[in-house]
């Protein structure tokens, strides 16, 4: 089995569910229509299907190598990364100025979302690349955009970040990676960076690395944190390729998943000191590499979605595939067994499976939407309310989109039975590739504390209020339709708006006077509202498609999805509330020694 990318489902959740097709014909995107956009997706799905997946257990199973002193990947992944290249797919959303397509965000989104599930040691590269043309283009000086940014929109040179350290992880005010002014306008940089994504690989010319360094007198913490670019191979003014730099892979390591991508121990200045050159202000890096990092956190929610397709995919098709037992009432002969697919309790993993993976879709799908209309939005007033409808959404496609991944991948290996949990099916690598999502780009614990202290409090509770609000009326719209169906779907979202009412409430009152309850609770309520976002994403999919063609095979899917998601997923949002108000008391209940 291989993966083969969903066109139509990711079309429609792009185009009509996220609202892409608003933003075609107009602005920037006057020649975008929702035509271009699934033959856009068409084009990138024969890459994915065909060149890409077919390296996705290969690639697990060979792993990238350090030797030599540089580290190569595994075999096909160069070749395939050339065909990328040709296909200009690293250029589809980047400034036509240095030779980007200007297409939207959200669109890159999608593709991303095949790369990724179609082989996600691959598709690794291109969302690093790709954080590191937004932290360029946002805050790069003229003369680094002359000469990377070009190279990095084609996917010629790749990009990677560089932030953590052996002491310092999520909390940056540990980190110790020096730079020093070498006086002719570039930094000698020194240090020991871990987890570095694609830190050294033999697909691309160059690597562009995004290296988060303290200056002498820098202030302490994390306000005393500058950005530098340090590439592999210096830049000589003609845009040429120089002399090696001082930046190395020293070793690779040994994970859980995701064998085909590199992640590199990477030493700075082990001959004297890498060099590099300043990236926006001084000691005003941290703000420079969160327009990376929030890139990053939306496609990481993508990769969650993605692996879930790939392990829903592989899945399926075991299920109807492997014959066992005999469900009740069956009229099969004696002896005859049924595929598995005819059991009720695999009809039930298949279909949370579908649903929560094309939930997680819509809810990634608008928030890179929410950006391009924060950018391409016709008035000042509609790009602000994007911008803020995108900072509010990102934690939750982040977190939300990266815990499902987990879990369909775990329902899928559920499927296969014992056969999942063996390496031979395949099944296995999708659990173990997905269990990374949850924890990098920041952990899913950060995410939730975003959303709570910083996201919830937007505009004094007026932008999360704004989204409740528009999830009524998509509730109110399914409860009149005169379909049964739609109608129960209405009532139990307007069910579940009330308890993430109840919840936000709550969490607007304390975040200022009680914070750590708030904390506390604040995993669980993210999970409370992506759920429901995802329920109100599915319901008007199925509006939609209800108006537009009715009775059709993909009306009955999306009516059918929305309907499974509204009677059996959304209503464990209301034993969330619980958790996410029950205050921080019984966390400290039991010091550390009582815990053990």
């Amino acid at each position: 089995m291989t993966y083969r990318p969903p066109v139509r489902d990711m079309a429609f959740a792009l185009n009509e569910i996220a609202g892409l097709s608003a933003l075609a014909g107009r602005g920037p995107f006057a020649d975008l229509s929702p035509e271009l956009v699934e033959a856009v997706m068409e084009e990138a799905a024969k890459l994915a299907a065909d060149v890409l997946a077919p390296l996705n257990r290969s690639g697990d199973t060979e792993g990238a190598k350090l030797k030599n002193g540089g580290v190569s990947v595994p075999s096909g992944f160069a070749d395939a990364y050339r065909q990328w290249v040709a296909g200009g797919w690293g250029s589809l959303a980047a400034t036509p100025e240095y030779g980007g397509q200007g297409l939207p965000s959200a669109l890159a989104v999608a593709m991303q979302e095949m790369w990724n599930a179609a082989c996600m040691s691959f598709g690794l590269c291109p969302i690093l690349s790709q954080g590191a043309i937004e932290a360029l283009t946002a805050h790069g000086t003229e003369e680094q955009k002359r000469l990377y940014l070009a190279k990095l929109i084609s996917g010629e040179w790749t990009g990677t970040m560089n932030l953590t350290e052996p002491q310092a992880g999520s909390d940056l005010n540990a980190l110790k990676s020096k730079a020093v002014p070498a006086g002719d306008g570039t930094y000698r940089i020194t240090g020991t960076k871990i987890y570095i994504t694609y830190g050294d690989h033999d697909m691309a010319d160059n690597i562009v690395h995004l290296v988060l360094a303290r200056l002498p007198d820098a202030p302490a913490g994390t306000k005393g944190i500058s950005l530098f670019l340090v590439p592999k191979f210096l830049v000589n003014p003609d845009g040429s390729l120089g002399e090696r730099n001082d930046a190395h892979c020293i070793g690779i390591e040994e994970k859980l998943g995701i064998h085909g991508s590199p992640t590199c121990v990477m030493a700075y200045g082990e001959n004297g000191g890498a060099i590099g050159t300043l990236i926006g202000e001084e000691n005003r890096g941290l703000a420079c590499m969160f327009t990376m990092m929030n890139n990053a956190r939306l496609l990481v929610g993508t990769q969650g979605v993605a692996i879930a397709e790939a392990a829903y995919q592989h899945a399926l098709a075991y299920a109807k595939e492997r014959r066992q037992g005999r469900p009740l009432g069956s009229k099969l002969a004696p002896g005859e067994m049924a595929p598995i697919i005819e059991h009720p309790d695999i009809r039930r993993m298949l279909l949370t499976m579908k649903a929560s993976t094309a939930a997680a879709r819509a809810i990634c799908y608008a928030t890179g939407v929410a950006l391009d209309t924060a950018h391409a939005g016709e008035t000042a007033e509609i790009r602000a309310a994007a911008q803020a409808r995108a900072d509010l959404l990102t934690p939750i496609a982040k977190s939300f989109s990266t815990d499902i991944g987990c879990e369909v991948a775990s329902l899928g290996v559920q499927i296969h039975g014992g056969m999942g949990f063996v390496e031979e099916t395949g099944a296995a690598q999708f659990l173990r590739d997905a269990r990374i999502l949850p924890i990098y780009e920041g952990t899913n614990g950060i995410q939730a504390i975003d959303l709570v202290s910083r996201k919830l409090s937007l505009a004094n509770g007026s932008v999360a209020q704004g989204f409740i609000a528009e999830m009524r009326v998509t509730a109110q719209a399914a409860r009149r339709s005169n379909r049964k169906t739609l109608a129960a779907i209405g009532a139990a979202l307007d069910a579940a708006l009330d308890t993430l009412d109840t919840a936000t409430a709550w969490m607007l009152e304390r975040v200022k006077s009680a914070p750590n309850d708030c904390l506390a609770g604040a995993a669980p309520y993210l999970r409370l509202f992506g759920t429901v976002a995802g329920g109100h994403y599915l319901a008007q999919g199925a509006l939609k498609t209800a108006e537009a063609d009715g009775q059709g095979d993909f009306a009955a899917t999306r009516l059918a999805l929305a309907d499974f998601y509204a009677l059996n997923i959304l209503p464990g949002v209301h034993g969330l509330l619980g958790p996410a108000t029950a205050g921080a008391e019984t966390l400290y209940a039991l010091t550390a020694d009582d815990l053990g």
